[in-house]
C-alpha cells in the first residue's frame, strides 16, 4: 500500500458528555494514577505507539518538498527515536524483551495507522504533530501511578517536544498556500476521535468494569483542549 493511500471510511469520534452546569452535582473527578496499567503493558504500548510515530515520520522526510522541510523533521525524528530508545531501554531495565511487549500492541497500532494514515505529505505532518503530542501528554499523564524510579525516567523521556519545529514547517507551508488550511483543519478533527479510542485503550480497568464516564469525562476534555490549543498555534480552527 501508498504511504500516502487512504482508505475513504466514516468517522467517528467519541462523544464525551456535556460539562456538568455548577447547579448539577459535582462530579469526583477520576485521577489517570488510578487507571495506570502495570509497568511492562504501560511501557510496551507507549514503545508500539513511539515507533508507529518514528515510521510516520520516517516517510515524510522522504516525500519531503523541499530540503529544508526534510531537515526540519530529521530532527523531529531524532527526538522520536530518542523518546523510543529511552522506553526500551526500561522494558529491557525491568528485564522484558521489547519486541515481546510491542508484539501484544503490534496489530492494534497498526489498525491505529490505517485508520488515520493521509493523503499527502502535509496531511501526514499533521497526522504525527496531533497524534503523537495528544499521545505524549496522556503517557506523562498516566504515567503518575508508576512507581517512583520508573516514573521519573519515564517522564522525562518523554517530555521532549519538538512540536515547536513543525508547527513553524506547517505555518510556512500554509502561508504560501492559503487554501490548504482549510483541509488541514478538517484533516486535524477527523485525527482526535482515532486518537483518543487509543488513549482510552491504555487505561486498566479494574474487574473489566468500566469505569464512571462522568468522571473520565474532564481527563479528555483536557486532551481535547490542548489539541485546540496546538491548531490554534497553526492558525487552523480545531
Amino acid at each position: 500500500m501508498s504511504l500516502f493511500g487512504r482508505r475513504p471510511r466514516p468517522v467517528h469520534a467519541p462523544k464525551l458528555k456535556p460539562r456538568r452546569s455548577s447547579s448539577d452535582q459535582a462530579v469526583n473527578r477520576v485521577s489517570l494514577a488510578e487507571l495506570t496499567p502495570d509497568l511492562p503493558r504501560y511501557l510496551g504500548q507507549a514503545a508500539s505507539l513511539q515507533l508507529s510515530n518514528f515510521e510516520v515520520v520516517s516517510g515524510a522526510i522522504a516525500h519531503s518538498p523541499t530540503t529544508r522541510d526534510k531537515v526540519a523533521l530529521t530532527r523531529v525524528a531524532r527526538v522520536s527515536l530518542s523518546k523510543l530508545e529511552g522506553l526500551l531501554e526500561e522494558i529491557e531495565r525491568g528485564g522484558d524483551r521489547p519486541e515481546e511487549l510491542m508484539e501484544y500492541f503490534a496489530a492494534p497500532v497498526e489498525s491505529f495507522r490505517e485508520r488515520t494514515r493521509s493523503s499527502d505529505w502535509h496531511e501526514t505532518v499533521v497526522t504525527s504533530y496531533i497524534t503523537a503530542s495528544m499521545l505524549t501528554d496522556f503517557f506523562l499523564a498516566l504515567a503518575d501511578g508508576l512507581p517512583p524510579a520508573p516514573r521519573e525516567r519515564i517522564q522525562k523521556v518523554l517530555s521532549d517536544d519538538p512540536s515547536h519545529i513543525i508547527v513553524e514547517q506547517l505555518r510556512s507551508a500554509i502561508d504560501a498556500e492559503p487554501v490548504l488550511a482549510s483541509r488541514l483543519a478538517l484533516w486535524g478533527r477527523r485525527l482526535v476521535g482515532d486518537t483518543l479510542l487509543v488513549a482510552r485503550s491504555s487505561l486498566a480497568v479494574p474487574g473489566r468494569v468500566a469505569p464512571d464516564e462522568a468522571r473520565l469525562e474532564p481527563v479528555f476534555t483536557e486532551l481535547i483542549a490542548a489539541h485546540t490549543r496546538r491548531m490554534d498555534a497553526l492558525g487552523l480552527t480545531a
